[in-house]
């Protein structure tokens, strides 16, 4: 069996929803998915029980494939052929090389 890795980021006690909140990454084979999560819960609850039913939320929205999350697919990407890199060093001498002109 795959177990999925799980990424917790930007874990928050919401005070006004009195809700812990977080984006969790889910990494498999398919590449990786990030779910805003939310569970309601009392400030007094621990990070680590907060943080597990969180982890379960996000799996559970990942197998279901519903509601909504980002996708980073796991190929790189590819540079456009045939466009230079900017160079800025360049274009700012092009631009200081122009004559003067009032917009009046």
């Amino acid at each position: 069996m795959f177990t999925s890795p799980i990424q917790l980021t930007d874990v928050r006690y919401n005070a006004a929803e009195q809700q812990f909140e977080a984006a969790v990454r889910v990494l498999d084979r398919g590449g990786r998915r990030s779910y805003a999560c939310a569970i309601k819960a009392p400030i007094s609850m621990s990070f680590e029980q907060a943080a597990e039913g969180l982890a379960k939320q996000a799996l559970r929205r990942h197998r279901n494939r519903g509601g909504m999350f980002s996708h980073l697919s796991p190929s790189g990407f590819a540079r456009r052929g045939g466009r230079r890199a900017f160079d800025s060093k360049r274009w700012l001498e092009d631009v200081m090389a122009q004559p003067l002109t009032s917009a009046a």
